[in-house]
């Protein structure tokens, strides 16, 4: 198999700017291992086959092995190859002998290589080879699957790591990434070259995304008979926020079908400019994702297509999908990585999945830019460690290994084999079995570009939210949500110059909400502000004006605690 014969010049034609900053950086350098780091939706992909196109003219390599998270992507990077001139096979296996004559190079699983590391270990020293490992993230060292990429592909003459989520939850090294020590004595993975969703927002490569969060009243039965109730969006304890948080998820309640309804109206503003536009919901388990499908199908007439991460078809569903104008999609947990569909922009973060990792991923799912001006909604529920990741969309992060990890941390490779699991029973308070009795959903704030702008349940304001027009680039984002926030604010001081009563009007419970979900917009922007966690903050608050929790405090206990954090803002004590 011959390489379509072009030019240098034919190859960078058409690149974005740091696709070819990044290859003239590759060439300089001319190295045998690069990470390039660059953030969901970029084209790490289009960087790596330019790359492996120049090493194949320049004959510095005469193989190519891909080596990806799941088996769709196999197929995703045969069919990007084809377009260089490149054939890949993306359906080789392990007990198939030698390569047919017709393919460059081949496409496997990290799975795969586990499964037979010294195949590919023959395979890589019979020619000179580049890898091109997509995600190499999965790869963390001391794991199978680490060792086995190790053992296959120590003898390559050329190494190609990509990522766009360079970091794990765990502290296992990645093969092939060079560790530095910082000033602190703390080694951190060290990239060659790096683009972040905060550049390429700004050059039109990725969409803005503005996140739409939903608290609401949960109650559930506990095995032992105890009903239990907890407000989500407050502080709680961690087995009650896991319990709470289940309830959310729950397709028996309320919550998340008034979630899926209000992702679909928005669903439906976005396609008054792009008819095709998509969404998808990532679920936790396969029972919900069928059961969230039965709901789309209420709230839309049609069926959602339903993607199961043990479903031999997957890959075939992805893809018509992707090839369709239908709405709605529904995935379980790490498949979400193999989905590709530009035309996904509208989320719902409907798992109880909570690593940095697995949420970056995600939400790298929407922001595919397919023309400059588009802007994609996620839905989530008003979990902290959920928020606090919106926040920080556009801050960098990177791999520590000298660091404890947490109790809530998971090795990225067990949550890949959980997903190819089949799984019908949820995930998330597992050790506290419980049955949801009741689940509200109500309209908690929006976050964009780190800020907050809030809002009441069933108001006009949620509704503004909601019918955002589907064109807006990031600047006009931001001035429409500043503007908003800025006519709520005017209108409060009109009322209080007026002296008319704005407090404590309508029924008590509506007030109490209403003061929580202030609180709570203050807490937040605190904590952006301190890096503090939620729960923190409140505490201090609690022992600086006294007084039950929040869900106990009383109007004017709760108004002492929002007039104490505002003196905090402006450095008084």
């Amino acid at each position: 198999m011959t390489v379509t014969q072009t030019t240098m010049e034919d190859r960078l034609r058409g690149l974005r700017a740091w696709q070819r900053e990044a290859f003239e950086e590759y060439f300089r350098r001319d190295p045998r291992d690069f990470l390039a780091v660059a953030t969901p939706g970029a084209g790490k992909t289009t960087f790596a086959l330019t790359l492996a196109s120049e090493l194949l003219q320049q004959h510095r390599v005469r193989a190519i092995t891909i080596v990806c998270p799941t088996e769709h992507l196999k197929k995703q990077w045969a069919e990007a190859a084809a377009r260089f001139g490149i054939a890949i096979d993306p359906d080789f296996k392990n007990g198939q002998g030698a390569l047919g004559r017709q393919y460059i190079g081949v496409a496997v699983t990290y799975a795969q290589v586990a499964a037979h590391p010294m195949l590919h270990r023959n395979r890589t020293e019979a020619r000179r080879t580049l890898v091109i490992f997509d995600e190499v993230h999965h790869a963390g060292d001391a794991l199978s699957w680490g060792d086995a990429v190790r053992e296959a592909f120590d003898p390559a003459a050329r190494r190609l790591s990509l990522t766009g989520t360079p970091f794990r939850s765990d502290i296992n090294p990645i093969p092939f990434v060079d560790y530095v020590q910082d000033s602190a004595g703390v080694r951190r993975c060290s990239w060659d070259y790096s683009y972040g969703y905060a550049p390429a927002l700004e050059d039109g490569v990725v969409r803005p995304v503005i996140f739409m969060a939903y608290s609401g009243e949960m109650r559930w039965r506990t095995r032992a008979g105890d009903e239990l109730a907890a407000r989500l969006g407050e502080p709680l304890t961690q087995d009650a926020l896991s319990q709470a948080w289940r309830a959310a998820l729950d397709p028996k309640g309320d919550w998340i079908k008034k979630v899926l309804q209000a992702a679909d109206r928005r669903l439906t503003e976005v396609r008054k400019t792009h008819p095709d536009a998509g969404g998808l919901v990532i679920a936790s388990d396969h029972e919900n994702a069928r059961a969230y499908s039965r709901i789309l199908r209420q709230i839309t007439g049609k069926g959602a297509t339903v993607v199961l991460s043990d479903d031999p078809t997957a890959s075939k569903k992805i893809s018509r999908f992707a090839a369709s104008d239908d709405r709605w999609m529904v995935a379980v947990r790490m498949v979400s990585e193999g989905v590709d569909v530009p035309r996904l922009m509208v989320g719902v973060y409907a798992t109880s999945t909570s690593t940095a990792l697995f949420f970056a991923q995600a939400i790298g799912r929407f922001v595919r830019v397919r023309q400059r001006g588009e802007v994609a909604s996620v839905f989530l529920p008003s979990v902290p460690t959920l928020l606090e990741y919106a926040g920080e969309m556009e801050r960098e992060r990177d791999h520590v290994l000298d660091r404890t990890p947490t109790d809530d941390e998971y090795p990225e490779e067990d949550l890949l084999k959980e997903a190819n699991k089949k799984r019908d029973t949820p995930d998330a308070g597992e050790e506290l079995p419980f049955e949801t009795m009741e689940s509200a959903a109500e309209f908690d704030r929006a976050l964009y570009d780190g800020l907050e702008y809030g809002g009441s349940p069933g108001s006009s304001e949620e509704e503004d939210f909601l019918g955002l027009p589907g064109l807006l680039d990031p600047q006009q984002v931001s001035q429409l949500l500043r503007k908003r926030k800025a006519d709520i604010q005017a209108n409060q001081r009109k009322v209080k110059a007026k002296g008319e009563p704005e407090q404590d009007e309508g029924p008590t419970h509506e007030v109490v909400a209403e003061l929580r979900r202030e609180l709570s917009g203050l807490v937040g922007a605190w904590h952006h502000r301190t890096g503090k966690p939620h729960g923190v903050i409140h505490n201090e608050l609690r022992r600086a004006c006294g007084g039950p929790p929040v869900a106990q405090a009383s109007p004017p206990q709760i108004r002492e605690r929002i007039a104490k954090l505002r003196t905090w803002a402006v450095g008084r004590k």
